[in-house]
């Protein structure tokens, strides 16, 4: 698995984002953990609550990979739930203090 969606909530069906083009994304991530049956949710690392949306051009390596990949396959409106192998997040090396390395991530 490099990512899986769940659609929680369609969006419009047809607009989907374009490489490159700059999103607004409301998130909440987590560490995957698989003894979790909330959606396998372990330990929550960031939010955009309280901030506002992240802003950001897609499908242009800003973000980890598996969000870049997972945002793009989405439409106008819809909410999700992306399960990311850490092969397409921070991987090896994790991101120190906040995510441990070879960590699965929930957004």
């Amino acid at each position: 698995m490099s990512w899986k969606k769940t659609v929680l909530s369609p969006g419009n069906g047809t607009d989907m984002p374009a490489v490159g083009a700059n999103v607004k994304i409301d998130y909440t991530g987590w560490l995957r953990d698989p003894s979790n049956p909330d959606h396998e949710k372990g330990t929550e690392f960031d939010s955009s609550k309280g901030r506002g949306p992240l802003a950001t051009p897609i499908g242009r390596g800003r973000v980890i990979k598996g969000w870049d990949e997972g945002v793009l396959s989405m439409t106008l409106g819809e909410e999700a739930i992306l399960t990311i192998d850490s092969s397409y997040a921070y991987g090896d090396r994790g991101f120190p203090g906040v995510i441990p390395p070879k960590s699965d991530l929930i957004l």
